[in-house]
């Protein structure tokens, strides 16, 4: 037997869908999209530009500390971000391709150092709190860095060399995979 109220939410769902259909292949909804990002990590990037000048104006004489590289990092991470977004068309024209994948994977790999840096900002407040020696965590911070840059740099050469689909997905689930590793970080450290 045909119910009514049956055909009429599938209409529904078909209309909702064909609405984003519509939006996801129009480039003026893309333009606006992209540049909307383009703002919003244009923004970050000021605000954080901001907060590094006031502290190097609040205390010179203390070099770049840790929040301070925090903040600069954080400066370069979002602002490479949003040149990204505004120059997206540009960068999708790139040749050859590796180029593409770099200029989009460089601020990920910056953006893991980041927020690495706050962790180990962290594990050396909560470790020196306990009065335990933080001398392993600096090393250890560069050490992880430097595995992870060199890991994707062998990947971009591979890619390079021969560019095969499936290193492109072990590439993004290697940047997950960091980024997961960063998020356990903080839920360690920021939790204590």
């Amino acid at each position: 037997m045909f119910d009514p109220s049956t055909a009429v939410v599938a209409l529904r769902l078909k209309d909702a869908t064909s609405w984003w259909d519509g939006v996801n292949e129009s480039p003026v909804w893309q333009d606006r999209i992209f540049h909307l990002l383009a703002a919003l990590y244009g923004i970050v990037a000021v605000v954080a530009l901001v907060q590094l000048v006031r502290i190097q104006l609040r205390v010179p004489e203390y070099g770049w500390t840790t929040q301070k590289v925090f903040h600069f990092l954080n400066f370069l991470v979002n602002g490479v971000r949003c040149l990204v977004f505004v120059f997206r068309r540009d960068v999708q024209k790139l040749n050859p391709e590796i180029i593409q994948h770099i200029v989009l994977d460089m601020p990920s790999l910056a953006f893991f150092t980041t927020y690495a840096l706050l962790v180990l900002f962290w594990a050396e407040i909560y470790y020196q709190a306990r009065a335990v020696s933080t001398d392993g965590l600096r090393p250890t911070f560069y050490t992880i860095n430097g595995v992870v840059y060199a890991i994707q740099i062998i990947l971009w050469l591979i890619l390079w060399w021969k560019p095969i689909p499936v290193l492109i997905i072990l590439s993004k689930m290697f940047f997950a995979g960091v980024s997961l590793f960063a998020a356990l970080g903080f839920l360690l450290y920021g939790g204590r």
